[in-house]
């Protein structure tokens, strides 16, 4: 697979698609009207609404390049739900071993990853250490501040 490729959930490809259509058609619309009103009260040299309306410009316009950059680049995780093993698109469950707390994570690309909406990348320690493995299996995980052996209870 390329080095440039994005995985992604359709649910993933859509929620970029849609913050890519209102950053295209109403977030640079808003900003060039901005920029007219700033231009129309004229000296630019110290006018700071122009400077600010200037950076939302450069780094709404960054968001839709890395937005289009993602898009183009997309490889949709097609989830086997018949695998008995952890891959890209899997909801795993596990917990540490000698514990009792299990977490749950959906296993996404790097570009959709949010922990907070239990979704991780499968760049990160835990999911590189789970990947390919099965229900049932233990696995050490390198975090950055120490290694723990973790036992995956479920999966889907």
């Amino acid at each position: 697979m390329a080095e440039n490729s994005q995985h992604l959930t359709q649910e993933g490809i859509e929620k970029f698609q849609e913050e890519l259509d209102f950053l295209s058609q109403v977030k640079m619309e808003e900003v060039k009207v901005k920029l007219q009103e700033a231009r129309a009260q004229g000296d630019l040299s110290e006018n700071a609404e122009y400077d600010a309306a200037r950076e939302e410009q450069a780094m709404t316009f960054e968001r839709i390049q890395e937005l289009q950059y993602i898009l183009k680049n997309a490889v949709i995780i097609e989830s086997d739900d018949a695998s008995d093993v952890v891959q890209i698109g899997s909801t795993v469950t596990f917990m540490r071993v000698g514990s009792k707390e299990e977490q749950t994570f959906k296993i996404v690309g790097s570009a959709e990853a949010n922990p907070f909406d239990g979704k991780i990348s499968n760049e990160s320690p835990i999911a590189v250490a789970l990947l390919g493995k099965a229900i049932g299996d233990k696995q050490m995980v390198m975090t950055p501040t120490e290694t723990v052996e973790v036992k995956i209870v479920g999966m889907s």
